[in-house]
C-alpha cells in the first residue's frame, strides 16, 4: 500500500481501529492462487508483540484447507467517504481543486493459523458475540441456544488465527489541505448528516498538525 508521509497512520489510530475492526478481509495465498473471504474478526492486542487477529469461517470454505503460503493479509476497513471540490475554501480562491476520497485503512499482514478444535473455537465465538452484545437490550449470550443446537453449529466452523507480524496503516483524511479547505471538509460532511467523518477529519488533522 503505498502511504504518503502526511497519510501515515498513528500508532493511536491503528490500535483504535484495530480494537474497533467488526469484520475485514482476509486475502491468503496457495498453490491454487489467491483467495479472500470477508469474515467477522476480533483483534487481541496481548497475543505475541503485535497481537493477533481472531476470526472462523464455514467449513465447507475452502480457504482454511489450502495450506497459506509466506504471509497472509487481513484489510481492515475504516470510514470513508467522497470529499467534494465544493466544500473547499479554495475553489472560491483559484478553482484549482478535484474530487478525492477520505478514508482510514490498515494492512495486516501476519502468520495464518487454523485452529479445528471446538473449544478453541466455541471459546472465540463467545468473545466475539459478548463484544457484538454488549450494551444491548435486550441482548443475547451463546447459552440462550440449546447446547446441542450450539455444538452443531460450532462443528460447522473452524477457527482462524493471524498472528500479525507488521501493519501498514494509512489516514487520508485531508491533511495535506490547508486549514479552511479542513474546515469546509469536516462542515461538508455534518451537513450530509455524517458525523464519523466528520470527526474521523478532525482528529486526524488534529493529530498532524501536532507532529509538525
Amino acid at each position: 500500500m503505498y502511504v504518503p508521509a502526511h497519510f501515515s497512520a498513528d500508532d493511536a489510530e491503528v490500535r483504535e481501529l484495530l480494537a474497533g475492526c467488526g469484520a475485514a478481509d482476509l486475502v491468503t495465498v496457495s498453490p491454487r492462487g489467491l483467495t479472500a473471504t470477508y469474515l467477522p474478526v476480533l483483534y487481541d492486542p496481548s497475543v505475541g508483540e503485535h497481537g493477533a487477529v481472531l476470526a472462523h469461517v464455514a467449513r465447507n470454505n475452502d480457504q482454511w484447507r489450502e495450506p497459506a503460503s509466506g504471509e497472509s493479509l487481513l484489510i481492515v476497513h475504516g470510514p470513508d467517504a467522497y470529499v467534494s471540490p465544493s466544500w473547499y475554501a479554495s475553489k472560491a480562491e483559484h478553482g484549482r481543486v478535484v474530487p478525492t476520497w477520505n478514508y482510514l485503512t490498515a494492512h495486516v499482514y501476519g502468520r495464518l493459523v487454523v485452529h479445528d478444535d471446538p473449544a478453541w473455537v466455541e471459546s472465540m465465538v463467545r468473545r466475539l458475540t459478548e463484544r457484538h452484545e454488549q450494551g444491548g437490550d435486550p441482548s443475547w449470550a451463546v447459552d440462550d441456544a440449546p447446547p446441542a443446537f450450539v455444538a452443531g453449529q460450532l462443528r460447522a466452523i473452524v477457527g482462524l488465527e493471524l498472528r500479525v507480524t507488521r501493519v501498514k496503516a494509512k489516514a487520508k483524511m485531508s491533511q495535506n489541505r490547508p486549514e479552511a479547505d479542513i474546515a469546509g471538509v469536516i462542515a461538508g460532511y455534518r451537513a450530509r448528516g455524517d458525523a464519523t467523518m466528520a470527526d474521523a477529519v478532525r482528529t486526524a488533522t488534529r493529530r498532524a498538525a501536532r507532529e509538525e
